[in-house]
């Protein structure tokens, strides 16, 4: 049943941003970042968690699960560090994810010609 919920988790998410785009005629970018802060809204007021839980990939593979892991991260280090951690939660956590993109996108570049 987990992967019925993913599904329709996940898909629920990707038509929000499809209606988005067509609707509300958003630009790509306009629509990433709104459901970036969506995430982040949505982990700030302790809704993402459990949507995680019941959804599992189908919260944590779209876009809305990085402004999760932002706000969980900065959330996490500021309980320890105060508001120095803020800063430096925000980096820790997606520190991994932003570098393993950065580093296969440099080496998609140097195997692979562009057409054009």
């Amino acid at each position: 049943m987990i992967y019925f919920w993913a599904f329709v988790v996940g898909g629920l998410i990707c038509v929000i941003g499809q209606i988005m785009f067509d609707v509300f005629k958003l630009t790509p970018g306009h629509t990433l970042s709104t459901l970036v802060v969506v995430g982040a809204i949505l982990d700030g007021v302790g809704l993402y968690e459990p949507l995680i839980d019941f959804a599992g990939a189908g919260a944590t593979v779209p876009i809305t699960s990085f402004g999760n892991a932002l706000v969980h991260g900065a959330m996490q280090e500021a309980e320890q560090h105060g508001l120095v951690g803020i800063l430096t939660g925000v980096f820790e956590v997606t520190s991994a994810g932003i570098s393993a993109a950065i580093i296969f996108g440099m080496l998609g570049s140097l195997i692979f010609k562009p057409k054009g």
